[in-house]
């Protein structure tokens, strides 16, 4: 097994706050504009509300996970709970494509009957939305590339910011322009703008939940980099998969040559586990075979990290 880094657990004691101040943050403004979108009419701000009450629930279920990631093993679950934070990131992408289907029902029927909305006013309440989406989504920055919950959060967060910025421009039209086709229409940009983070999210989400290889991992560079370790001659039947959105896990039988000992095989294995870490696979485990035509599918006695 690949040793724990210690140097992780500030990092998600700040992300664990980061979750709670987004969460509180997104929660006020949700409710300051679902209050406007309904007292000005206004489809944009009220669809801009639902969007970012859905990313109100991907916080709190990433914040969930993060929680249960940290859970031990037992008996039962010999892997403890480290799975559900790539559940709650599938969970997330559903959520937000039921939310794309009922925001553009009601904006393809705004937008046939566009109805007069006060754009400076509108403008205004998405503007209070910049300052606060950006500035949460600032709180997961460090983390984004270190965990898939992380990243869809900022990224979300950061598509919102973009999208009240549309909004703001969008009202200051109306206003000036009298153009009320525009709120309806903004609706939809706000769809397009969810279902192209959704799509992402649900596809790597998707794929771990499938124990599928890692983004950024690659079958081929981790056995190129195997053979470069002196006395290697090859290393198949790798597999690679998601333990959480954060800890990647390895098995794969390990070749050695003829000649190799006891303690030269530790030393190996040693240094392909440390290089492996480096490629972000934290749980590992080799078996061992003395000959590259010993390999097949029966049970062999072998070496076992």
């Amino acid at each position: 097994m690949g040793h724990d880094h210690q140097h992780h657990m500030p990092a998600s004691l700040n992300m664990n706050r980061a979750f709670i101040i987004g969460i509180i943050l997104n929660v006020v403004f949700v409710v300051l504009e679902a209050v406007a979108g309904f007292y000005f009419h206004s489809l944009s701000l009220l669809s801009d509300a639902g969007h970012n009450l859905a990313d109100v629930g991907t916080l709190l279920l990433s914040l969930v996970a993060f929680k249960l990631v940290k859970i031990k093993s037992n008996e039962r679950y010999t892997y403890g709970y480290k799975k559900t934070s790539i559940l709650a990131a599938l969970l997330n992408s559903v959520i937000l494509l039921i939310s794309i289907g009922v925001i553009a029902y009601e904006a393809i029927r705004r937008f046939i009957n566009p109805q007069p909305v006060p754009g400076l006013d509108i403008a205004l309440i998405a503007g209070i939305g910049i300052i606060i989406n950006f500035s949460s989504a600032l709180l997961f920055f460090k983390g984004k590339d270190d965990d898939l919950n992380v990243k869809s959060a900022y990224l979300h967060l950061l598509s919102d910011a973009l999208v009240s910025l549309v909004i703001v421009i969008g009202g200051v039209a109306i206003y000036f322009l009298k153009w009320f086709w525009l709120d309806p229409f903004l609706s939809l940009v706000v769809v397009v703008v969810i279902l192209i983070s959704t799509w992402h999210l649900l596809r790597d989400s998707l794929r771990l939940s499938l124990d599928g290889v890692p983004s950024g991992i690659s079958l081929t560079d981790i056995k190129e980099m195997a053979l470069k370790v002196k006395g290697i001659l090859d290393l198949h039947h790798i597999h690679i998969w998601a333990m959480s959105t954060t800890e990647n896990a390895l098995t794969a039988h390990l070749v050695l040559a003829p000649d190799i000992n006891l303690d030269q095989e530790l030393s190996i294995k040693k240094e392909l586990k440390h290089q492996l870490e480096h490629k972000n696979i934290h749980h590992i485990t080799l078996e061992v075979e003395r000959r590259a035509d010993d390999c097949d599918d029966k049970d062999k006695s072998a070496h076992r990290s």
